[in-house]
């Protein structure tokens, strides 16, 4: 039952609010900073908000695409993409990429961001990310609605073949998760938060 002071809404109805609050309680979410290319190697670089880590071993890690976008088109056609960490350093060039371009027009060279090989695909990777997963397709699911009807969302899941991580964010051995100043996407239509030493706190698992 719903507290009696909560404001309550059906999706299908419509929120009675504003701005659509699912991506500000959902949130914040880590950034699915994907590069791409198509079948005649021209390059894609686009972040997904919709994005996490679902397996550990084999790794597997995946985004959603609300549409048939570029990123997903390129995956379906090569099996390939690399997944680029985005940091508070980094944050214009990453919403940079997030412009509506023609597909034979090339983000890293609009956001100014370096394009190196990878070594086991063939996606370059950003050069200025201090992480990158080199990955390979696994599944591409179309979404379906509680009905059955398709969505015009596609998921994307990739096993990580390979990983760069920038040495001096390894202490000991030890990623440092806060260290590379990573940004989240809030709700709202601007809405970011960053991951700083300061907030971060530890928990031990219970037996």
């Amino acid at each position: 039952m719903a507290r009696p002071d909560a404001h309550f809404y059906r999706p299908a109805d419509g929120t009675g609010l504003p701005h659509d609050p699912f991506n500000a309680i959902v949130g914040p979410r880590p950034i699915g900073w994907i590069s791409t290319q198509d079948a005649d190697g021209v390059l894609n670089l686009a972040p997904y908000s919709f994005f996490n880590g679902f397996n550990y071993h084999p790794p597997v890690i995946g985004f959603a695409s609300i549409g048939w976008k570029d990123s997903v088109a390129n995956i379906d056609a090569t099996g390939e993409f690399v997944w680029n960490l985005a940091t508070r350093e980094l944050a214009t060039a990453m919403n940079e990429t997030a412009a509506t371009l023609p597909s034979q027009e090339d983000e890293f060279a609009t956001s100014a961001m370096t394009p190196v090989p990878s070594v086991a695909v063939g996606v370059p990777r950003v050069l200025e990310s201090p992480v990158n997963f080199e990955c390979v397709l696994t599944q591409l699911i179309q979404l379906k609605d509680r009905s059955g009807q398709n969505i015009s969302t596609w998921m994307v899941l990739g096993e990580v073949v390979a990983v760069h991580i920038d040495r001096q964010w390894l202490t000991d051995g030890v990623y440092d998760t806060a260290g590379p100043r990573p940004i989240l996407r809030g709700g709202g239509p601007a809405d970011y938060s960053e991951v700083r030493p300061d907030t971060m706190f530890r928990m031990t698992r219970p037996a």
